[in-house]
C-alpha cells in the first residue's frame, strides 16, 4: 500500500505549524540548526533557544569561531549538550571546507562531524527539497499503521526503515521533500503515540491499521525514559552551575548539587571525558574553552 501524496500534502499545507526554520527565508544553515535541537526535544522548548542562536550567530563561521563554553551556555537547557558541541565541530568544518555553506549532498552531510543518517537527510530534503527519505519516531509510527497496519512499529532498523519510508516517496525530488515534511507532521500530531486522532487524519479511509480493527502494539516492550535520579539529571545539575558563573568553580560549588558524593564524582567524571566541562590547573571546573 502507499499513501495518496496529494491527500497528505493537502492536509500538511492547511494544518501544518508555522515554524521559523520551515519559512521560504530560512537558510540552511537554520534548518540544521533546528535539526540538532530538535532531537529528542520538543518545539516549545526548541523555538525560542533556536531565535536566539540565529541572531547571534547566523552563519556556520560565526558559531565556529564562539568557544565551547560559549555555546554550551547559549544551548541553555535543551538537554543533551553534547549536541551543542557536536554542532560547534559541524559549523567548524562547513566554514572550513565549504565555504560557510552547508551542503546539499547527502553524503557529504554525512562526512560532517556529529552528523548522521536522520539528519543528513532532513537537511536535503527541508533546505534543499531533495528527495530523501527522513525518518523519525513520528514517521516511523505512522508508515507502521498507516501502511502495515500495526500499532507501532518496533525496534527501529536505519536501513529497513529509510527502505520502507524511500518506497513512499513521490519521484518528483520537490513533491518528496513536502511529503517527508507532511509525514513528519501527521506523526506529531495526528498519529501520536499514546491518544491518535484518528478521526482528524486525512488517510483514515485509507489507514491498514484501522481497517485491521486498530490492533494493540504487540512487540517488544519500549524502555520507559525517566529523568529523576538519573545520571543525566545529575550532570544537569552541574552544569548549571557553570553556565550560572563566569569564573571556575571550585569542586565544594559542585558538590552541594547532589548528596550521592558517588553519583556526583562519576557524572563529573563524564562530563570531563565528554568534553563538556574542563579543569583548570589551579584544580578547579568550568566550561570548555574559556579559562585555558
Amino acid at each position: 500500500m502507499s499513501i495518496d501524496t496529494d491527500t497528505l500534502i493537502d492536509w500538511f499545507d492547511t494544518n501544518g505549524r508555522d515554524l521559523p526554520w520551515r519559512r521560504p527565508e530560512c537558510t540552511a544553515w537554520g534548518v540544521l540548526v533546528s535539526e540538532i535541537m530538535l532531537q529528542q526535544t520538543p518545539v516549545a522548548r526548541v523555538e525560542p533557544i533556536w531565535h536566539e542562536w540565529m541572531i547571534r550567530w547566523p552563519v556556520p563561521s560565526a558559531l565556529a569561531a564562539a568557544s565551547q563554553g560559549e555555546v554550551l551556555r547559549a544551548w541553555g537547557k535543551l538537554g543533551y549538550p553534547r549536541r551543542a558541541l557536536r554542532l560547534h565541530s559541524a559549523a567548524t568544518a562547513i566554514a572550513g571546507k565549504h565555504g560557510d555553506v552547508v551542503p546539499a549532498d547527502v553524503d557529504a552531510l554525512l562526512a560532517l562531524p556529529g552528523i548522521g543518517a536522520y539528519t543528513a537527510r532532513a537537511v536535503a530534503a527541508f533546505a534543499y527539497g531533495k528527495r530523501a527519505p527522513v525518518v523519525d519516531t513520528n514517521v516511523r509510527r505512522a508508515v507502521a499503521r498507516a501502511v502495515h497496519g500495526a500499532g507501532d512499529a518496533g525496534p527501529p532498523s536505519t536501513g529497513r526503515d529509510m527502505a520502507d519510508v524511500a518506497a513512499l516517496l513521490p519521484a518528483n525530488e520537490a513533491l518528496a521533500a513536502r511529503f517527508s515534511a507532511a509525514l513528519m507532521e501527521l506523526g506529531a500530531l495526528i498519529c501520536t503515540a499514546r491518544v491518535p486522532r484518528c478521526a482528524d487524519c486525512p488517510l483514515h479511509g485509507d489507514c491498514a491499521w484501522q481497517r485491521n480493527g486498530r490492533p494493540e502494539y504487540a512487540g517488544p516492550a519500549k524502555p520507559v525514559q525517566r529523568y529523576a535520579g538519573t545520571d543525566r539529571q545529575v550532570r544537569g545539575k552541574l552544569l548549571d552551575v557553570l553556565r550560572g558563573t563566569a569564573e571556575p568553580v571550585d569542586k565544594a560549588r559542585l558538590d552541594i548539587v547532589w548528596n550521592e558524593p558517588g553519583q556526583r564524582d562519576r557524572c563529573l567524571d563524564s562530563l570531563l571525558v565528554d568534553g563538556l566541562v574542563e579543569q583548570t590547573p589551579d584544580g578547579r571546573f568550568a566550561l570548555p574553552g574559556e579559562h585555558r
